[in-house]
């Protein structure tokens, strides 16, 4: 299994980063959409986006929301300061197993530990077993710690690759409440992708500040709606504590290089302080639009 890559003896073209111990669920993201790159293991989302501004590695995969959790704290914020492009997208289905030592089952673990959303997606099971949930970095950090702690009594909630990264038996598979988790995940690169490259349909994300004045929104939105551009995902954010400039990040289906896209960006620019393109990129999973 591959670990902390060695940059200085690899090829970094070869390389993408992701946030988490070897094992996590971005770890999977990165094998399922690039089996043939070698992941790079990094402490935080700024580490992973670093990673690639350094030309340490070519790729990076950042979760940005969750069907069940909702939107990844900080991602927002992160993405237009980070001058890298989104150049791709993963939906990762997140199945939740229950991990313990070789000695441990369903009877002996005590206590769990796992990420806070990892805990409260499978806190029916938790409570149905009488086990102590303890709130850990991660997912894969966590099954790390109870392989190192090799005690019957803790048990983790992570991945079925984390089990085999650390040698931990699998007590049960599919341990969260719902079947339905998934995530989406954002590929990052250095460079943006020419979009007449990609093959439709495509998406073209970006961010925005509207001006403060009555009606803003509702006037820098209107050209999507009379150009017919199909917007599948609008949410708001502070990028600071002030709470006196609310910016937005949006998704939406086309790009730029086409005459209905083009106006309602047009559009958008004049009612808005500024807009701020992530990125244009083949969608993985057709919109309601498409």
């Amino acid at each position: 299994m591959a670990g902390m890559a060695d940059t200085s003896a690899q090829n970094t073209d070869n390389l993408i980063a992701f946030q988490g111990e070897l094992g996590a669920y971005s770890h999977m993201a990165c094998q399922a959409k690039f089996p043939s790159m070698e992941p790079l293991s990094t402490p935080s989302f700024e580490d992973a986006l670093a990673a690639v501004q350094k030309g340490r590695a070519r790729l990076a995969m950042i979760p940005i929301e969750n069907s069940t959790a909702g939107r990844v704290a900080d991602i927002h914020i992160l993405l237009p300061g980070s001058g890298l492009y989104i150049v791709g997208e993963h939906f990762e289905t997140i199945r939740h197993c229950l991990l313990g030592t070789s000695e441990a089952d369903e009877t002996t673990i005590k206590s769990v530990k796992s990420h806070v959303q990892a805990l409260g997606q499978c806190r029916k099971n938790l409570r149905e077993l009488g086990m102590e949930r303890l709130p850990f970095a991660d997912t894969a950090g966590s099954a790390k710690h109870v392989a190192e702690l090799n005690d019957p009594s803790v048990g983790a909630i992570a991945s079925e690759l984390a089990a085999e990264v650390y040698g931990l038996k699998i007590i049960r598979k599919n341990f969260q409440d719902e079947g339905h988790n998934t995530t989406r995940f954002v590929v990052l690169s250095r460079d943006p992708l020419p979009a007449e490259n990609l093959s439709a349909p495509v998406m073209t994300s970006f961010t925005f500040e509207v001006r403060n004045i009555p009606a803003a929104l509702y006037k820098a939105l209107g050209g999507f709606a009379t150009n017919g551009v199909n917007m599948t995902k609008l949410e708001s954010y502070y990028e600071s504590d002030s709470f006196t400039a609310t910016e937005f990040y949006a998704d939406i289906e086309g790009h730029e290089g086409m005459e209905n896209v083009h106006r309602a960006m047009e559009e958008l620019r004049f009612h808005t302080k500024y807009v701020n393109v992530l990125g244009t990129y083949e969608q993985e999973r057709k919109r309601g639009g498409s």
